[in-house]
């Protein structure tokens, strides 16, 4: 019989002061499944008028632009109109998701990558989105890497209307209903990155975009 080792031996310890019972282990995992299944949510705020508009409130009052379009065939040239306003680069990573979009029709050169540190423009969609903060909840994955959202200096976000939920309850909802277990990250973004660390000061751009626009989709 082989000896066990220093760490089996620890193991074997912590689970003899825990009153760690292997046969036990499933029933309580079901019953903290169920525990967390039975809890009732405690107060929330009430959102006044619709979530679109009240998304579109809290995310400019987080320092995002807002444009709303009625259809995604016109994303292009409003992000054209957006780098143009703001004399930024006309050159663009996207997710996978919008490489058919007519990019090349708004003058813009757009390849569906995932960004590394030479891109400055990095066009993404969102998971949804959560009205009550003006934030967007973004999935890692190979169609959805998160680089794209969090190297470039500006980051554009395509958000689907219809995707606008009311609070995270709403957005942890959904991500389980359509998903099931969670992904390797789930990014939450609201509007450009920033800190206060030196003498209280905000600074944008600290740890990620300078700038996040976002370009809301009706009927999407």
């Amino acid at each position: 019989m082989n000896k066990p080792s220093s760490r089996d031996d620890i193991l074997a310890r912590v689970r003899a002061a825990l009153r760690h019972d292997p046969a036990q282990a499933e029933i309580k995992r079901r019953a903290a499944l169920d525990y967390i299944a039975a809890q009732t949510q405690g107060p929330r705020p009430v959102l006044a008028g619709d979530l679109q508009q009240h998304f579109r409130q809290r995310s400019e009052a987080m320092s995002s632009t807002v444009e709303v379009v009625t259809g995604v065939a016109e994303v292009p040239a409003a992000v054209a109109r957006y780098l143009l306003a703001g004399a930024l680069p006309r050159q663009a990573v996207c997710w996978p998701a919008y490489a058919e979009l007519d990019w090349r029709g708004a003058g813009l050169a757009v390849e569906a990558r995932a960004a590394n540190a030479n891109d400055l423009v990095g066009i993404t969609g969102a998971f949804c989105a959560i009205a009550e903060t003006g934030t967007l909840m973004l999935l890692s994955g190979p169609a959805t890497a998160a680089t794209t959202s969090l190297l470039p200096e500006t980051h554009i976000a395509i958000v689907a209307a219809s995707r606008i939920v009311a609070g995270m309850e709403e957005g942890f909802a959904l991500l389980r209903a359509e998903h099931g277990a969670l992904p390797r990250a789930v990014n939450f973004v609201s509007g450009p990155s920033r800190t206060g660390d030196i003498e209280q000061t905000i600074v944008l751009g600290a740890h990620g975009p300078y700038r996040v626009h976002l370009v809301i989709v009706e009927g999407h």
